[in-house]
């Protein structure tokens, strides 16, 4: 018997090369959650919760893998029990028809995210049989520890050869947090090349489109960094590392060729959570700002104090605020403070022979989703797994409570498609308003902040009284409590897009024609004037241009 499962290779170069991921350990959490956090970052993504359910098999089911370009089709060994995943599927991948899932979250807490970092182009191999997400979604399909799906993922790989570019995979269950990062061998290549280091408890970790993993112990530790065999046979193979050189082997700089260019746009948000959560070490911007000889951040950080799940909402909410990099401020930022630049990220003006980079940070248009897991030792799996999920960019988004083990998704967050808009899908909906915003971002975004403070606030008050009926439900009637957050997942998530169209509605009408319209519904007779700094900033450069004549009063 064949169990049919379709993957696609999902490849758009420097398109999907755009996540940030934190990892927050149990004893870095102010209510000992093991927490990991995703920004799916790519114009065009359009995301459809959905529940991969638990399942048994036969001795001789396989996942058939279709060919596509240099991939032949082939078959993995399926497994005789599945666990039930709450994930997302990609809208439409092609004319093939066939379509992407990702799991974030499986049913035992363990919860998994990724992001991008490339590295060198020689090392894709096309022949493989598995992608990053196809790795991810059987992890959680196979395993019930952080550690058990970091070796579901080793042994897809090395088994079945894995044909995707450098991928970082945070990975968290009820007690810790690794992150696995792994690389091809090349064209017709055998297995890959990998390394997975935990996040020591008490402490946070960030990577965003950089590889992270640096120096390799010289011995595996289990509990701590292993590796695989090849790690630095193969480089020295190549001759990307010299072990007579004296020079400390790193996987990221030998795997990830990291440049001043990308540490612009990847190490900057590291440095920026980093700087937030320790303010106390004076992180310097030197690294990602390319200055020679300057040291890399730390792998992780102890915080200044513990993170609650709103602390670590508002880091993913980050435009540089309050640094010299601060987007919301100077001519880029327009005349209404517009924390978004508009790709490409790198550009050129004519007559400049020199390269130029927007500042890239956490919180950008082009995210898909995002979420904010937890995962808690304290209560049962059903209730202490929880997806804080969001769709589009998640400064203006809204994060509600999906728990672990739901039976149902919410129906506005389930449908639809990139193809056509429709006010019965959230993701268009919040895309719209997060759109409109931005052409007066500074008036318009706090009325949107304003409604997303007021949910979530409920959301993370109502946590305690919820899971706390939850768990006098489990003790009686398991199902029923299943149920019951069933509902209330269901219930909020419905609340908040029901919320947003009419937010989008009234920020419509308020908002017309450069005027703001009043609470009595009437418009002023004057619209609403510029800011008088971005009216100096017109001046300076046109100072003739706008100057009305001057006209003296006749004395009569």
């Amino acid at each position: 018997m064949k169990l049919i499962l379709f993957f696609v290779c999902f490849f758009v170069t420097g398109a999907l090369s755009a996540c940030t991921n934190i990892l927050v350990t149990k004893g870095a959490s102010s209510d000992a959650s093991v927490t990991i956090t995703y920004t799916a970052d790519s114009a065009g993504f359009y995301s459809r919760l959905e529940i991969f359910p638990a399942a048994d098999f036969p001795d001789d089911a396989v996942i058939d893998i279709p060919a596509a370009k240099e991939r032949p089709a082939g078959k993995i060994k399926q497994i005789s029990k599945t666990y039930q995943v709450l994930g997302v599927v990609w809208d439409d991948a092609g004319p093939g028809g066939f379509w992407t899932r990702q799991g974030c979250i499986n049913e035992h807490q363990v919860a998994i995210a990724e992001t991008t970092f490339g590295g060198r182009e020689e090392l894709v191999n096309p022949q493989g049989l598995v992608n990053y997400s196809m790795m991810m979604t059987l992890a959680l399909q196979r395993a019930k520890t952080a550690r058990e799906a970091v070796d579901v993922m080793i042994q897809l790989a090395e088994k079945y050869g894995y044909n995707d570019e450098g991928e970082s995979i945070s990975v968290a269950d009820k007690e810790e947090a690794w992150v696995f990062e792994i690389v091809g061998t090349g064209k017709n290549g055998k297995g890959a090349i990998w390394v997975a280091r935990k996040v020591p408890d008490g402490e946070i970790s960030v990577h965003a489109n950089q590889a992270r993993i640096g120096e390799i112990p010289d011995t595996k530790n289990p509990d701590e960094c292993i590796f695989s065999d090849n790690i630095k046979t193969f480089a020295v193979e190549k001759g990307w590392y010299n072990p007579d050189s004296g020079k400390t082997f790193r996987f990221d700089e030998v795997y990830d060729e990291i440049t001043p260019k990308s540490k612009r746009v990847c190490a900057s948000r590291v440095w920026s959570v980093l700087r937030r959560a320790a303010p106390s070490q004076n992180f310097s911007p030197d690294y990602h700002r390319g200055v020679a000889d300057a040291e890399p951040y730390p792998w992780s950080v102890k915080p200044d104090k513990k993170l609650s799940t709103a602390d670590i909402t508002a880091l993913m909410r980050d435009h540089f605020e309050g640094t010299e990099l601060d987007m919301t401020q100077g001519i880029d930022a327009g005349e209404y403070g517009l924390p978004r630049r508009w790709r490409p990220l790198y550009w050129k003006v004519e007559g400049d022979d020199k390269e130029y980079s927007w500042e890239r940070p956490i919180s950008t248009q082009q995210t898909g989703f995002s979420i904010v897991t937890q995962s808690r030792s304290s209560l049962p799996d059903r209730i202490g797994g929880v997806l804080w999920y969001g769709v589009d960019d998640n400064y203006l988004s809204c994060y509600f409570p999906l728990y672990c083990g739901i039976t149902e998704v919410p129906p506005s967050f389930a449908g639809g498609s990139i193809r056509q808009f429709s006010w019965d899908n959230a993701w268009w909906v919040f895309n719209l308003l997060a759109n409109y915003a931005n052409v007066k971002y500074a008036r318009i975004s706090p009325e949107i902040i304003a409604v997303q403070k007021e949910l979530e606030s409920k959301f993370f008050a109502l946590q305690k009284p919820v899971e706390q009926t939850a768990a006098e439900l489990m003790r009686s009637d398991p199902k029923l409590a299943q149920q019951y957050l069933t509902d209330y997942s269901v219930m909020q998530a419905e609340l908040v897009a029901a919320r947003w169209k009419k937010l989008a509605e009234s920020v419509f009408t308020k908002y017309n024609d450069g005027y703001i319209r009043s609470d009595d519904g009437k418009y002023p007779k004057e619209g609403d004037p510029y800011p008088e700094g971005w009216l100096r900033r017109v001046l300076k450069e046109k100072p003739e241009q706008f100057k009305l004549p001057q006209v003296t009063e006749q004395v009569k």
